[in-house]
């Protein structure tokens, strides 16, 4: 009797056509969703006769209570190798095994820049006037070049964004707790010397942190009013680093210029969510690592999770 595996979160429908899953078809029956699970509920109603599911980055969570839903569940995949949103100790708990897959860090750091470049030279409201039979030239844009871009975390991700902001000629600042002034040096940057000296004089902030305990709520209104009226925040790391209703006073009032944003804490973003109509806010539904080869990474791998797991020899595994 085959097994039967469940992927979620399919947005574009596209888990078929970025892995061969031919080679699954004697032992596994794939189903896959396109649409978005709400609740516990649903989720268990859908996949409760699973024995292996795959999901997609953070967008369906898996905590106790959804281990507990699915007594069925042996092997749950995921793509990357971190997951904040899986409860990895409720799994071991419920003999389930949960292995990742590799992930690429260009396609966020890209999209980073994508969002500071279409913030700077106004390109959203000057495409929509274009299509739209609008005012022809409406904006002025603001130069990178002798710009301060002040980047808040300097791991992988941002140590890159760091590279790339001197290749526009951008001075740059980083600040975390743990930052050292030699470490920062060596990425090309200057260590801030607190996060309100970075806030306070950046041009461009840019969110580069892991989610954490410290992390959580880092940027919230006193912060944001520290920041100039001229500067814009991005933020394509972790919803919960910046308060959202914070953000969205911000742009309201003014405090700030502008946010190019990727992530939210609800996702998908609900139809009548404040962000989907702040003229200064760049919202993008969560696009950071949606590439094709990412994709390619995430499900051809999460094929080989499978097989080797019914082979009894599971690989990447995380619990």
């Amino acid at each position: 009797m085959k097994v039967r595996c469940a992927v979620l979160d399919d947005y574009q429908g596209v888990a078929g056509s970025f892995a061969d899953w031919s080679t699954l078809a004697e032992r596994v029956e794939v189903r896959s969703f396109q649409g978005h699970f709400a609740g516990v509920d649903e989720l268990a109603e859908a996949v409760g006769d699973c024995e292996i599911v795959v999901v997609m980055r953070e967008r369906t969570p898996f905590t106790a209570e959804v281990f507990a839903r699915l007594p069925r569940l042996r092997l749950l995949i995921t793509s990357g190798m971190r997951n904040a949103s899986i409860d990895l100790a409720a799994a071991a708990a419920h003999g389930v095994t949960v292995s990742g897959t590799a992930s690429h860090s260009q396609p966020p750091l890209e999209l980073t820049w994508a969002l500071i470049l279409c913030l700077a030279r106004q390109l959203g409201r000057e495409s929509v006037a274009v299509r739209e039979n609008g005012p022809w030239q409406s904006t002025i844009g603001t130069d990178l070049h002798g710009r301060r871009l002040g980047l808040l975390g300097l791991g992988k991700i941002g140590g890159e964004a760091a590279r790339i902001g001197r290749a526009f000629g951008m001075e740059v600042v980083a600040w975390s707790r743990n930052l050292t002034a030699e470490r920062a040096e060596a990425a090309g940057a200057v260590l801030a010397g607190s996060l309100a000296e970075l806030l306070e004089t950046s041009d461009f902030v840019s969110v580069h942190l892991v989610l954490s305990e410290r992390t959580r709520g880092l940027i919230g209104a006193d912060e944001l009013r520290r920041m100039r009226p001229t500067a814009y925040l991005v933020n394509t790391s972790r919803a919960a680093i910046v308060d959202q209703s914070a953000l969205a006073e911000a742009l309201r009032g003014g405090w700030i210029a502008g946010a190019g944003v990727d992530v939210f804490e609800t996702e998908p973003l609900p139809a009548d969510h404040e962000f989907r109509s702040l003229p200064n806010l760049l919202a993008t539904p969560h696009l950071g690592y949606v590439t094709e080869r990412n994709y390619r990474s995430y499900y051809g791998e999460a094929v080989e999770d499978i097989t080797a797991f019914l082979d009894g020899t599971p690989v990447r595994r995380l619990a």
